[in-house]
């Protein structure tokens, strides 16, 4: 899920983003690409080390927790995609209009396919911190079109750049298929060069006719979107301490049996469609059952009496 962290280089920690990239002698201060960049320095250190973050780049992800960073993106990307899709002839977009090279909604859905089977669409929801995502790029994309090249640039240049990084720390930590299967999100197949596209993105962003204030606001916005992208990364990480162990393929995480079962975030609501409970409470509660504890009493009398008779 990182985004608009370009560049990187290997260590032994783990894989470390860098934001630096080759200088463009063309570039003023005040254009656009370089007012985000500098801008957003901030947002970007504070995103990229964010536990979940962190964690990634090291090779600690579950596959589980790496399926619903899927399908936050999913939700994520669909949303963009719309709005895009909706400015693609107005002017304070359409130069940054690019479907085929960038469109990851069409990826995403193989990828879905991929982790949860034909039928997806069913095994799947947006999370809250997603879906405030989700509601501010819709707000954007019909009120304030002018601002969306902020979630646009967030996105797409991170995933042409450290999107790269994650995409080989997952495929390695999680043994994916070779054939690539579950990370299609991050493969460009109608990029051929990707430093090239992303100087021509940004040639294009500052060759939009913008004023100093509305370039302050898509700067203000790209924050925002870092913002967004750190609350959907809080919520993974809960999510993935909630997880004692690896969740089985089409199966759920086993439940502690600590704390509220409500707050259990794998048997709230959706899942809880499949499961009503959490198994572990379920257990619990029928083990106190007077009668299950007779029976259970008995057993234990009858496997005492065999393992005494097996001594002797």
């Amino acid at each position: 899920m990182p985004s608009a962290m370009e560049g990187s280089e290997g260590g032994e920690e783990g894989e470390i983003l860098r934001y630096e990239e080759t200088e463009d002698n063309n570039v003023s201060p005040t254009d656009l690409s370089e007012l985000l960049k500098e801008g957003t320095k901030e947002s970007h250190d504070r995103a990229e080390n964010t536990q979940f973050v962190k964690d990634f780049l090291k090779g600690r992800i579950k596959k589980e927790l790496f399926k619903l960073a899927t399908v936050a993106l999913y939700f994520t990307y669909s949303a963009l995609e719309e709005e895009m899709d909706r400015n693609k002839d107005n002017p304070v977009f359409a130069p940054l209009y690019f479907p085929l090279e960038l469109h990851r909604r069409e990826a995403l859905v193989k990828d879905l396919q991929y982790f949860y089977g034909e039928d997806w669409k069913e095994k799947i929801q947006c999370s809250e911190a997603t879906q405030h995502y989700v509601d501010r790029i819709h707000h954007v994309g019909q009120h304030e079109p002018e601002l969306l090249v902020a979630h646009a640039y967030t996105r797409y240049m991170g995933d042409l750049s450290g999107g790269q990084v994650l995409k080989k720390v997952a495929q390695r930590a999680l043994k994916l298929p070779s054939t690539e299967e579950g990370i299609q999100f991050y493969m460009f197949e109608n990029i051929s060069n990707a430093q090239q596209f992303k100087q021509l993105y940004r040639a294009r962003m500052n060759a939009l006719d913008l004023d100093k204030n509305t370039k302050e606001r898509i700067v203000e916005e790209a924050n925002r979107a870092f913002r967004f992208n750190m609350q959907v990364f809080d919520e993974l990480d809960k999510i993935g301490r909630s997880l004692t162990e690896e969740a089985q393929d089409g199966g759920f995480p086993v439940h502690d049996g600590k704390g509220d079962i409500r707050k259990c975030p794998y048997y709230a609501d959706k899942l809880g469609k499949a499961a009503p409970g959490c198994p572990y409470h379920a257990a619990v509660a029928l083990a106190k059952q007077p009668l299950v504890q007779l029976i259970l009493a008995a057993c234990v009398a009858v496997a005492a009496g065999a393992a005494a008779w097996y001594i002797m």
